[in-house]
């Protein structure tokens, strides 16, 4: 295993996710069942390990025919598509 990229990965990944709608979600979730917490963190762990299966997966096929530059372009313009349509609904 490779530190640098697992600092990376888990750096990057971390601060995306404070404050994300899925943080906010198990945050609600865990507030409305205090007798049933281990349940809430296995089953947000094990969404979010799924979903980031699926992202590892789909990243490796389409690398497979297209430029990882490529990718990051696309990926960025999505941010900010996001970005600016967040702040125009807002």
């Amino acid at each position: 295993m490779d530190p640098k990229l697992f600092l990376t990965v888990f750096s990057t990944v971390f601060i995306a996710e404070l404050g994300d709608k899925t943080q906010l979600a198990t945050l609600l979730f865990a507030s409305k069942s205090s007798s049933g917490l281990l349940t809430v963190f296995v089953a947000a762990s094990a969404a979010l390990i799924l979903t980031t299966l699926i992202g590892v997966v789909a990243g490796a096929a389409l690398s497979q025919y297209l430029n990882p530059r490529y990718l990051s372009y696309a990926a960025g313009a999505a941010f900010i598509v996001i970005g600016v349509w967040t702040l125009w609904r807002a």
